[in-house]
Parts: structure tokens; C-alpha cells; sequence
């Protein structure tokens, strides 16, 4: 391939011309739920039976917790540093109500906790492993909960300093471990050996 024919291969996409395509992409396509993290645009796997039975567990422990709380599922973050990503995390945590009035891309003010639960494609590794931690820890967000089907393991990453997740846990399916404050629960993991699948 000539420079000039790699050169016309990169597209290069401000936030605004993402969210716009986002808007129509999801207009034409429901199925598709796109991302904007790290400058690349991705578009996230359709989740399948067992992704969705464990957000629904989840968000079943989310409220027993507090009945005030919501895991708002795929609902779209501006997140980074200077807010110019597009995150659908698969729940964000968060009083009901906050999200209201603001739009498909939303502050991640009011945010306790973010959860991703990894899918088969090949770009799991980079986007869920590295850029969402840096992303969710930049718009220092308290905690990012990573359910990885692929490797049977829960990280919880707590303490963002602007940049990074200070502390990360990992415990594998069948092990407690505790969200730190301010969600302040503990998780039994044994369920997720169901649906690790």
C-alpha cells in the first residue's frame, strides 16, 4: 500500500462528528453501540444471554444495596480528561434520576461505579483491559468494575488519581470481594462461574 493510500485509510473524527455519526448510526441500526475512546471510534460487540444476565445480577445487588441507585445500562458517557470520549459502559451506577435532561452523552458527575463485562471480540483486550480503565480513572470515576469472562477474574479499580486506578484488585469467579465507597458493597462472585460462557 502507497503512503498516500494509508494516508486515506486513517479517518480522523472530532467528538462532535462522532456523536453526530453515532446519532445516525443508531437511527438506522439499534443493534449498533458505538464508542469514541482514545481518539479511535469502536463499536461494541452485541451483548449475548449470559452479558445480560450478569448485568441484570448486578443491578439486582446495586439495589438491594441502596434502592435509590440505578445501574443505567449503555448509557453514553463523555469521558477523559477533557471529556472528549464516548463511553457505553455496560452499567453505570449512579442516584436515579442523574441522568435526566442531559442527552445521549452524559457528565459523568454522579457516577459511584462504572461495569464492563468483557465480550468475545478481538478488541476486549485493548478496549476493556487498558483504554476504559485510563478513561473511566481520568474522569475519575470512583470505581470501574471489570467482570472478565475470559479469564474467569473480577478487577475492582478504585481510587483514580487523574490518570490511573491507584488500586486494583483481582479475585477470580467464586471469591467475595468488596466495592470500595463509595459503593460500599460486597460481591459473592460464585453466580458469575455460571455464566462465564
Amino acid at each position: 500500500m502507497s503512503l498516500v493510500a494509508e494516508e486515506r485509510s486513517a479517518v480522523v473524527l472530532s467528538q462532535e462528528d462522532f456523536e453526530e455519526l453515532a446519532r445516525h448510526a443508531i437511527r438506522t441500526n439499534e443493534a449498533l453501540r458505538m464508542e469514541f475512546i482514545g481518539g479511535k471510534m469502536r463499536v461494541k460487540a452485541v451483548p449475548d444471554g449470559d452479558h445480560g444476565r450478569i448485568i441484570e445480577w448486578l443491578s439486582r445487588l446495586c439495589i438491594q444495596a441502596d434502592s435509590g441507585w440505578w445501574l443505567y445500562p449503555d448509557q453514553g458517557l463523555r469521558v477523559e480528561s477533557y471529556r472528549n470520549g464516548n463511553a457505553r459502559p455496560d452499567g453505570a451506577l449512579a442516584r436515579s434520576g442523574t441522568f435526566v435532561g442531559q442527552g445521549e452523552w452524559a457528565s459523568t458527575d454522579g457516577v459511584l461505579m462504572v461495569a464492563e463485562v468483557t465480550s468475545r471480540d478481538r478488541d476486549t483486550n485493548q478496549c476493556d483491559r487498558v483504554e476504559k480503565p485510563r478513561a473511566y480513572a481520568e474522569s475519575e470515576i470512583p470505581v470501574f468494575l471489570l467482570i472478565d469472562r475470559e479469564t474467569c477474574e473480577v478487577k475492582v479499580h478504585s481510587q483514580p488519581d487523574g490518570v490511573r486506578y491507584e488500586q486494583v484488585v483481582t479475585v477470580p469467579f467464586g471469591k467475595t470481594v468488596a466495592l470500595p465507597e463509595p459503593v460500599g458493597i460486597e460481591l459473592d462472585t460464585e453466580p458469575l462461574k455460571d455464566w462465564a460462557s
